[in-house]
């Protein structure tokens, strides 16, 4: 049987807000070693911020003033897969799309997890 998104999820997911700046987001990828993180906004759970509205990526943020936002330099059309997406299908979406992580939300359209390469990678190496 296939391995699912909730299967191989990396979570609690590091995130940031739109109101972040290029300084606040490049210490939380070195701080991290990652990447890329979901940027996200009010959720519906008691003003939890759950809620993804984009993307933000080290490549978004080269050479960009310091104390830009997130806000001006985020993806807004996030790909999404839900906890029961499976890993090949995960695959499919990474190469298809030339992108490196894709959040997991839950029917709610909560944030629940994120996949990475690298997490696909590990699960491939388990099988």
């Amino acid at each position: 049987m296939a391995k699912t998104a909730e299967e191989i999820m990396t979570y609690p997911v590091i995130t940031t807000t739109a109101s972040a700046t290029v300084r606040d987001v490049a210490k939380l990828l070195s701080r991290n070693s990652i990447s890329g993180v979901p940027v996200v906004g009010e959720g519906k759970v008691a003003g939890l911020k759950t809620n993804v509205v984009g993307i933000i990526t080290e490549s978004d943020i080269l050479g960009e003033p310091p104390d830009a936002p997130v806000e001006s330099l985020m993806t807004r059309e996030v790909v999404t897969v839900k906890p029961d997406t499976t890993m090949n299908e995960i695959v499919k979406c990474l190469a298809e799309r030339n992108i490196k992580r894709v959040p997991v939300v839950n029917e709610a359209g909560h944030l629940v997890g994120i996949v990475s390469r690298a997490d696909v990678v590990m699960a491939m190496a388990e099988e």
